[in-house]
């Protein structure tokens, strides 16, 4: 098969991909990137929420096998696909780990910390220094200043700090204030959708326009099937065409793998990768959101409000477990059609009724690195002739313990602000996926060594979130950006 050559080739387009994808050709080298999604519409219908959370308009064409929360079986479940990954959906939250955070890493915080800072620039984050009870050392200024606090947010503020908390402004990746591009609406479709606008600093409206511009190769519906390796190289990258069903390949002199802490995994055991820890150690942080009924209407402007975040209670049970507990951050209420859909049978009507009277706060704690929770294949076969990946996750008592810890602290937040009838969700998404190919000292403790090369390669990185040896307690977008920053200086020094 006659193979394109490039200088490096990169595999997936979110956080990870994209920045060292951008880095890599500001420095000059022809470099190609790989998506298996297609771009983003951008239109109304990306603003819809039965289109997007319940008719999946992105999902992809493969499904993913998840066995959890005690099933016996393996249910088919879909993850969207698009360019720019899941930072398309996510919902701008822009937080660092905290220095006792790096504690099972070959990494330190100080080591970190200056690629968390070039992160922070490249994704313009608004923020304010100095306010965050946990606040990690060294961060003296955001790029950007916060925005005031609209009602529903106020109304938390007010009842965190009468309960003698720190609620402090969330630091989020979204365009409030440069006006040489489309400025945040303030609207309440941020996580989970695709911004319209373009005002959410997403990799494909930021980073990625920036690397087209340079000389970037975006190949989109590239659904990558193997690496194909020789002499401790991997020498090209097969991938089908998601409209043609046609095999092609690119050979590269560097090969960066980012397609997500499922599918990395995944392409490298289909590959006759054999390190004995791929796939294993997956996390996802153990996460649920508390709601509760107001006797009021919690939000009828509907306006932008996910702006507070808690972080009062970030080390209280780590003496005891050796981790963080987590974090505690406002979140929108979904629309009707949604809240009914994931009500209880017997309550979707009810439920559906009551929907602009809730208000929630999304509690996302440390879950602990396990062997047994892992990314594997199954003997199945997705349209494009690759075996399907199977995904096997159960949570610690420890996991479900710092979760509830945070539960209870929000439903008290939630009480003091006036709420009533409380209701606890618990997420099942793979939205915070990381782990499955651990970096560490030596190739018995992890699959990649500290600068996230694969051991046995001399050419084959990983710039994705599966790189983290443990997950803290907030989510890992700015942790996985920083470090494919780093993964990338490093991969040009040695160059």
């Amino acid at each position: 098969m006659n193979a394109a050559h490039y200088d490096a080739v990169v595999i997936g387009s979110g956080f990870g991909g994209s920045l060292v994808a951008h880095a890599l050709v500001q420095a000059g080298l022809k470099t190609a990137l790989l998506e298996r999604g297609q771009w983003a519409k951008r239109d109304d219908a990306d603003w819809d929420q039965r289109t997007i959370l319940l008719q999946k308009r992105y999902r992809a064409a493969s499904p993913l096998l998840v066995k959890q929360y005690g099933r016996r079986t393996f249910q088919r479940t879909y993850p969207n696909e698009v360019v720019g990954g899941n930072s398309v959906f996510f919902g701008g939250a822009s937080l660092r780990l905290r220095p006792a955070d790096f504690a099972r890493w070959p990494l330190s915080y100080a080591d970190l910390a200056p690629y968390y800072a070039r992160a922070e620039q490249l994704l313009g984050v608004h923020g304010e220094v100095g306010t965050d009870p946990h606040e990690p050392p060294g961060l003296t200024a955001y790029p950007h200043a916060t925005v005031e606090l609209s009602a529903p947010a106020q109304r938390i503020y007010q009842a965190g700090t009468a309960l003698g908390l720190q609620p402090f402004k969330i630091p989020l990746a979204i365009n409030f204030s440069d006006r040489t591009r489309p400025l945040c609406l303030r609207c309440i479709t941020c996580d989970g959708f695709p911004c319209k606008v373009e005002a959410k600093n997403d990799m494909a409206s930021t980073v990625l326009a920036t690397a087209s511009a340079a000389g970037l190769d975006i190949i989109v519906g590239a659904v990558a099937k193997r690496l194909m390796q020789r002499d401790g190289r991997v020498e090209q990258v097969e991938y089908v065409d998601s409209t043609s069903r046609q095999t092609h390949a690119l050979s590269a002199d560097l090969v960066v793998l980012a397609a997500g802490a499922l599918n990395s995994p995944a392409l490298m055991l289909r590959s006759g990768f054999d390190h004995p820890l791929i796939g294993r150690f997956l996390m996802r942080h153990c996460n649920g959101i508390a709601n509760c009924i107001f006797p009021f209407r919690t939000n009828p402007q509907q306006v932008f409000h996910k702006q507070l975040c808690f972080s009062d209670f970030y080390e209280d049970l780590r003496a005891e477990l050796g981790t963080a507990v987590g974090v505690i951050q406002d979140i929108y209420t979904p629309a009707p059609p949604i809240i009914r859909h994931h009500a209880p049978w017997g309550f979707k009507t009810l439920v559906g009724l009551l929907t602009g009277y809730m208000q929630n706060l999304l509690c996302i704690s440390e879950d602990d690195p396990r062997r047994d929770n892992r990314v594997s294949l199954s003997s199945e076969q997705d349209i494009f002739g690759m075996e399907l990946v199977q995904v096997e996750h159960a949570y610690s008592d420890a996991d479900c313990r710092r979760r509830d810890y945070l539960l209870a602290k929000a439903e008290a937040v939630l009480r003091q602000a006036g709420g009533l009838l409380r209701y606890r969700y618990l997420i099942d998404s793979f939205s915070h996926a990381i782990g499955t190919l651990r970096c560490a000292t030596t190739p018995e403790e992890g699959v990649l060594d500290v600068d996230c090369r694969y051991w046995d390669s001399e050419n084959l990185y990983v710039s994705d979130g599966s790189f983290m040896p443990s997950s803290g307690g907030v989510n890992p977008s700015l942790t996985i950006a920083a470090n494919a920053l780093r993964v990338a200086e490093r991969i040009l020094e040695k160059r």
